[in-house]
Protein backbone atom coordinates (compact mmCIF):
# COMPACT_ATOMS: atom_id res chain seq x y z
CA UNK A 1 0.00 0.00 0.00
CA UNK A 2 1.42 3.71 -1.03
CA UNK A 3 1.83 6.24 1.61
CA UNK A 4 -1.36 8.52 -0.12
CA UNK A 5 -3.59 5.55 0.02
CA UNK A 6 -2.82 4.59 3.87
CA UNK A 7 -3.31 8.44 4.30
CA UNK A 8 -6.48 8.57 2.91
CA UNK A 9 -7.87 5.23 4.50
CA UNK A 10 -6.54 6.45 7.92
CA UNK A 11 -8.02 10.16 7.19
CA UNK A 12 -11.61 8.46 6.16
CA UNK A 13 -11.59 5.60 9.36
CA UNK A 14 -10.89 9.06 11.43
CA UNK A 15 -13.91 10.40 10.03
CA UNK A 16 -16.32 7.78 10.29
CA UNK A 17 -15.67 7.04 13.99
CA UNK A 18 -15.78 10.91 14.82
CA UNK A 19 -18.93 11.09 13.04
CA UNK A 20 -20.96 7.90 14.27
CA UNK A 21 -20.88 8.77 17.92
CA UNK A 22 -21.85 12.53 16.34
CA UNK A 23 -25.07 10.77 14.68
CA UNK A 24 -25.77 8.76 17.89
CA UNK A 25 -25.91 11.65 19.84
CA UNK A 26 -28.10 13.54 16.94
CA UNK A 27 -30.41 11.14 16.66
CA UNK A 28 -30.64 10.41 20.79
CA UNK A 29 -31.41 14.10 21.12
CA UNK A 30 -34.31 13.66 18.90
CA UNK A 31 -35.48 10.72 19.68
CA UNK A 32 -35.66 12.93 23.09
CA UNK A 33 -37.32 15.80 21.52
CA UNK A 34 -40.02 13.30 19.90
CA UNK A 35 -40.47 12.20 23.46
CA UNK A 36 -40.62 15.10 25.48
CA UNK A 37 -43.35 16.33 22.61
CA UNK A 38 -45.56 13.14 23.00
CA UNK A 39 -45.43 13.75 26.62
CA UNK A 40 -46.52 17.09 26.83
CA UNK A 41 -50.31 17.36 27.46
CA UNK A 42 -52.63 18.18 25.09
CA UNK A 43 -54.13 21.63 25.04
CA UNK A 44 -57.97 20.49 26.09
CA UNK A 45 -60.95 22.36 23.50
CA UNK A 46 -64.02 21.20 25.00
CA UNK A 47 -65.38 23.92 26.81
CA UNK A 48 -67.19 21.77 29.24
CA UNK A 49 -64.16 19.34 30.00
CA UNK A 50 -63.41 19.48 33.78
CA UNK A 51 -59.88 20.75 33.45
CA UNK A 52 -60.77 23.44 30.92
CA UNK A 53 -59.60 26.43 31.89
CA UNK A 54 -61.68 29.70 32.07
CA UNK A 55 -60.56 33.51 32.39
CA UNK A 56 -62.70 36.37 33.19
CA UNK A 57 -62.26 39.56 33.91
CA UNK A 58 -63.58 40.76 37.34
CA UNK A 59 -63.70 45.05 37.99
CA UNK A 60 -61.38 46.18 41.05
CA UNK A 61 -64.29 47.51 43.45
CA UNK A 62 -62.59 51.89 43.90
CA UNK A 63 -61.61 51.80 40.35
CA UNK A 64 -63.45 52.48 37.34
CA UNK A 65 -60.49 51.34 34.88
CA UNK A 66 -58.80 48.41 36.39
CA UNK A 67 -59.82 44.73 36.14
CA UNK A 68 -58.69 41.88 37.36
CA UNK A 69 -57.88 38.71 35.04
CA UNK A 70 -59.06 35.38 37.06
CA UNK A 71 -57.77 32.01 35.55
CA UNK A 72 -59.83 28.30 36.52
CA UNK A 73 -60.33 25.16 35.60
CA UNK A 74 -64.08 24.50 35.09
CA UNK A 75 -64.16 22.53 38.35
CA UNK A 76 -62.61 25.05 40.29
CA UNK A 77 -65.15 27.54 38.94
CA UNK A 78 -67.86 25.19 40.50
CA UNK A 79 -66.28 25.31 43.71
CA UNK A 80 -65.66 28.99 43.61
CA UNK A 81 -69.28 29.50 42.85
CA UNK A 82 -70.86 26.93 45.11
CA UNK A 83 -68.30 28.84 47.91
CA UNK A 84 -69.89 32.30 47.08
CA UNK A 85 -73.37 30.61 47.28
CA UNK A 86 -72.84 29.30 50.51
CA UNK A 87 -71.55 32.50 51.99
CA UNK A 88 -73.89 34.69 50.44
CA UNK A 89 -77.18 32.11 51.83
CA UNK A 90 -75.43 32.03 55.50
CA UNK A 91 -75.21 36.20 55.20
CA UNK A 92 -79.21 36.16 53.93
CA UNK A 93 -80.23 33.50 56.63
CA UNK A 94 -78.34 35.83 59.03
CA UNK A 95 -79.91 39.04 58.38
CA UNK A 96 -83.38 37.46 57.72
CA UNK A 97 -83.77 36.45 62.06
CA UNK A 98 -83.70 40.52 62.66
CA UNK A 99 -84.80 41.33 66.24
CA UNK A 100 -86.56 39.34 68.09
CA UNK A 101 -88.53 41.18 70.48
CA UNK A 102 -89.37 38.20 72.64
CA UNK A 103 -86.00 37.65 74.64
CA UNK A 104 -85.79 37.38 78.04
CA UNK A 105 -89.31 36.78 78.62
Amino acid sequence: MNRSAFKFLSIAVITVAFALPQQAAAEATEAETTEAQSKKPKKIKDRRHPDYVRCRSEPIIGSRARKRRICMTNKEWVEYTKAGTRESRGFVEDMQGGMDNNVGG
